[in-house]
């Protein structure tokens, strides 16, 4: 099996840096190997500061990959590493691709998102994916009686790919108490995902994403989203005193 790098520290928070996610993953699906995959950017790396537990669950994670534009600045111009973006929603769109062809048969489930997004979202893409396996979608509104009976049905259909959209960290926190229903499963947190492919919302478009502008996109469709975007100007100061303390340390070490 391809090794994975060991991972580069971003304010604290661990970085795989590789060529080919999707074919990694795909290595420990056939294996049935669990693996629980992170998409990390500047907000969540804030959150985490706060939150210890979304901390440490990042931290456990098997795979943590850089979806924002922060992060992935950070390790190009702090830590030199010649890294591209990987938007978890590129990753996923791939993952679909991919397993239908490696895979065929392999059982996919979507959770997350508003009443029927995620059912939306479910039928975008077996229409465009020839041969997707989608064994089932529920949404992320729901009761305590609902929620129980969501977890009996991953038990009983043990899907080998499954998409939480629950926005962070309520993803994250919810794949961690409840990945051992299907321990050999590929679990990813995908945000808004679900939104896009339903067609509930638009994607920012791909020139914006290039130039890692792709938060402004998303503040000026949803203006409330200003005070989650503090978390930006913070991680910057944050990335330049995390830097230079460690550069300061490592001298004074000599």
């Amino acid at each position: 099996m391809s090794k994975l790098p060991k991972p580069l520290s971003v304010l604290g928070m661990p970085v795989h840096v590789m060529n080919n996610y999707p074919g990694w993953l795909l290595e420990r699906l056939e294996q049935g190997r669990g693996t629980h995959v992170v998409t990390l950017n500047a907000e969540m790396t804030i959150q985490a500061e706060r939150n210890g537990s979304l901390a440490q669950i990042i931290q456990n994670a098997e795979l943590v990959i850089p979806d924002g534009a922060g992060v992935v600045l950070y390790l190009q111009w702090l830590l030199w590493q010649k890294v591209q973006r990987c938007p978890g929603i590129e990753l996923a769109e791939t993952l679909l691709q991919e397993i239908t062809k490696q895979h065929k048969g392999a059982k996919v489930f979507f959770y997350g998102g508003a009443p029927g997004v995620a059912a939306k979202a479910g039928d975008f893409c077996q229409q465009q994916i020839s041969g997707l396996n989608i064994v089932g979608t529920y949404s992320g509104f729901h009761s305590v009686e609902e929620e129980q009976q969501l977890r009996e049905t991953l038990t009983q259909l043990q899907p080998q790919l499954i998409f939480v959209g629950l926005g962070v960290p309520r993803q994250e926190l919810w794949i961690a108490q409840n990945r051992q229903l299907c321990p050999q499963a590929i679990w990813i947190g995908v945000g808004g995902s679900f939104d896009i492919w339903s067609g509930t919302k638009n994607r920012a478009p791909a020139w914006l994403g290039k130039n890692n502008l792709e938060w402004l996109y998303r503040l000026y469709k949803e203006p409330w989203r200003w005070r989650r975007m503090l978390a930006l100007p913070e991680f910057v100061i944050k990335a330049f005193v995390y830097h230079f303390a460690d550069k300061s340390t490592a001298i004074s070490e000599v």
